[in-house]
């Protein structure tokens, strides 16, 4: 099985055949990251945004760490050092990172439909296209430990 879908927005939406797969994948990086040299060049080129608006350690460092042995550029982005702060909306928030042109966001939100939100037509300037284009995962974490 490949996989074909865009976006990684919840864990209820995945089939079996895609749970498995993730599994499958998630033991071929773990045994890249027990090697000396610890990095593949999967996402070589590609910007990673981890937007983590609501307080993380765990995992942001694990989404960055992850993107960093793939070889991804990472911008880790938080609420307490943003515009956010000072009373700045998602919208706009995106809005910015639309400019930015990531190819991948992974968004910690309370809301849990945030990354719905993002993707919706006419949220953003260009008609939500930047989030339909782009690989966008709803922190998957704690699902994933459900798995």
């Amino acid at each position: 099985m490949t996989w074909n879908r865009k976006h990684l927005l919840d864990i209820e939406s995945l089939t079996a055949e895609e749970i498995h797969l993730v599994h499958a994948t998630a033991r071929a990086f773990k045994a890249v990251g027990e090697r000396a040299i610890k990095k593949v060049p999967a996402l070589r080129g590609k910007t990673v945004v981890n937007l983590f608006i609501e307080p993380s350690t765990r995992t942001r460092i694990s989404f960055e760490l992850a993107a960093m042995r793939l070889t991804a550029d990472v911008i880790n982005f938080t609420a307490e050092a943003s515009s956010l702060k000072k009373g700045e909306t998602l919208k706009d928030t995106a809005r910015n990172l639309e400019a930015l042109n990531a190819d991948i966001i992974i968004i910690r939100h309370s809301a849990a439909g945030a990354p719905h939100f993002l993707s919706q037509p006419g949220i953003l300037l260009g008609g939500g296209d930047f989030f339909r284009k782009r690989l966008v995962v709803e922190c998957p974490m704690q699902a994933a430990v459900v798995m």
